[in-house]
């Protein structure tokens, strides 16, 4: 079955330090995060376009914003979780699957810490 896919992005800078396995924080450090957030659909509406970009977009932005020049450690989101790029995927997947649109549906988030290195949620 054939389909279409969207891809959207957007940057936050955060830092973080995680919880190793021997229970001892990492060294507090910084990245300049890259988000890209997947739908798909199979089918066009009546213009030609699975979904807008333009709210999509804007409600990346408005999550990636409130992750922006933060310590992911101290948002309540991460009280009870390291905030690994894994689990700041989830977090973005969750806040955008609250509101999707009616042809397109979320299939992945990835977040990059740095260029080589990614972590992606798959819901």
């Amino acid at each position: 079955m054939a389909r279409f896919e969207l891809t959207l992005e957007a940057e936050f800078a955060a830092t973080h330090r995680l919880r190793m396995y021997d229970d001892q924080f990492e060294t507090m450090h910084g990245h300049n995060w890259r988000v890209e957030a997947y739908y798909e659909g199979d089918r066009l509406d009546e213009i030609g376009v699975v979904a807008d970009f333009t709210p999509l977009q804007a409600q990346l932005r408005q999550i990636a914003a409130g992750l922006n020049d933060h310590c992911l450690n101290d948002l309540p989101i991460f009280a009870d979780r390291n905030p690994s790029a894994e689990n700041v995927a989830r977090h973005i997947f969750d806040a955008l699957a609250a509101a999707q649109p009616e042809r397109a549906r979320l299939t992945k988030v990835r977040v990059w810490e740095a260029p080589g290195c990614a972590a992606a949620y798959c819901g």
